[in-house]
Formats: structure tokens, C-alpha cells, sequence
């Protein structure tokens, strides 16, 4: 079984990597969203300096959410997800794989061109390890959470604005630690509880969602 799942992980990410137009839409995305805001509000470093962990934070979590639709779409298209079903391998592992290789293969090269954002949006020395840290840490949420919506609309005609209704507000808990850690490093004051927080918070999504996601997809399929 485990062979089976490292299969999908590394054929997926590598689809992902041959194909290239979903992350690169995901990384344009990601750097055009955080990249128009010095534009609107202006130059002022120290209105930069304020918003930016915010600012990089919810242009990932959009940036995420354009991929979603794609985790299951491909393989309910071609049939694949009719032979998960019948394969003797859980459908709850095969989901927590496509969770994975949509992590790798989206928020990691997020996570990537963080560093260079952060300088664009003047964002203090003291915060990039912070940011990388609970990037790292919160961004494998935001495909486990998005993986329970990508299973809901798999077999829903263009379901992707569905996809965002649903999957968006669950992705505020994320957002809410993850800056609220970043802006404690910054300020010199303790961010171990929100890390915390936003650990509980990942583990969480990452035990119910393979559960939640293989019912959805059962029910669609029926």
C-alpha cells in the first residue's frame, strides 16, 4: 500500500512539474496578488512593514485555492478515481496522498518565493524565519481542508466558485495563528501558543479530512 501512494504522490507532482501551467498560474498568481498592493496603498515602508506578513499570508491562501479544483478533477475525468474505489488500497489513503502531492507541488513553491515578497513588502529581518517556520507548518492545512471541498464539487460542473464558498472560511484559522505568530516574533514577544494553535489546527485537518473527503467522494460516485 505504501508503494502504491508514493506512486500517486510522485506521479502527481510530477504531472504537476511536466505540465507546469497549474503551479506556474499558482506562483504568477501568488506574486501578482502580493506585488499589487505596494502599487495601491503606495510606497510608505512603514505601511509595508505593518501588513505585510497579512498580505503574504492571504495571497497564499488564494493562491492555493486556484489549484484545488484539479486534486480529484483529473482522475474523475479519465476514471481513475472509479479504480481507487475499487482498489484494495483505502480510499482514505489515497486522498491523504493527493493532499500531499498537492502540497508539494503548490504550497511549497510558495513558501519558496517567500523570502523575495517579504523584502518587496519591506517585511522585517526578524520575521522571515518566523514566516518560513509557520508557512511550513500551516500551509499542509490548506491542502488537507482543501481536499474536503476539492471531493465535495469533483462531480459539480464548474464548482470552483462553490469550492471557494465552502473551503474559504475554514482557511481563517490558518490565517488568524499564523500571522498573530509571525507578528509576536517580530515584537519580541512569545509566539509559541499560536504555533501552537496552528499545529493542533493542521493535525486536526489532517486526521478528519482523508475521512470527510473519501465520503464525499463515494457519495458523488454513487
Amino acid at each position: 500500500m505504501v508503494k502504491l501512494l508514493w506512486l500517486i504522490i510522485t506521479r502527481d507532482v510530477r504531472l504537476s512539474v511536466r505540465h507546469g501551467s497549474a503551479t506556474t498560474m499558482v506562483m504568477g498568481f501568488f506574486v501578482i496578488v502580493v506585488t499589487l498592493f505596494p502599487f495601491a496603498i503606495g510606497p510608505e515602508q512603514n505601511i509595508l512593514e505593518r501588513i505585510s506578513v497579512g498580505v503574504i499570508w492571504v495571497a497564499a491562501l488564494l493562491s492555493c485555492l486556484l489549484s484545488l479544483d484539479r486534486m480529484f478533477q483529473t482522475d474523475y475525468e479519465d476514471g481513475s478515481l472509479d479504480q481507487f474505489l475499487l482498489s484494495p488500497v483505502p480510499l482514505e489513503a489515497v486522498v491523504v496522498a493527493k493532499c500531499i502531492a498537492h502540497w508539494l507541488s503548490t504550497a511549497v513553491p510558495l513558501i519558496l518565493l517567500t523570502p523575495v515578497l517579504g523584502v518587496m513588502m519591506n517585511l522585517p529581518e526578524e520575521g522571515f524565519l518566523p514566516l518560513l517556520g509557520v508557512m511550513l507548518l500551516g500551509t499542509p492545512a490548506l491542502s488537507f481542508i482543501g481536499g474536503i471541498g476539492a471531493a465535495l464539487t469533483v462531480t459539480l460542473r464548474r464548482g470552483g466558485v462553490l469550492l471557494s464558498l465552502l473551503i474559504l472560511p475554514l482557511y481563517i484559522p490558518v490565517l488568524i495563528f499564523g500571522v498573530l505568530a509571525v507578528k509576536a516574533s517580530i515584537d519580541g514577544y512569545p509566539a509559541m501558543g499560536h504555533v501552537m494553535l496552528l499545529g493542533g489546527f493542521t493535525l486536526f485537518s489532517a486526521a478528519i479530512a482523508p475521512w470527510a473527503a473519501a465520503a464525499a467522494i463515494r457519495s458523488g460516485l454513487e
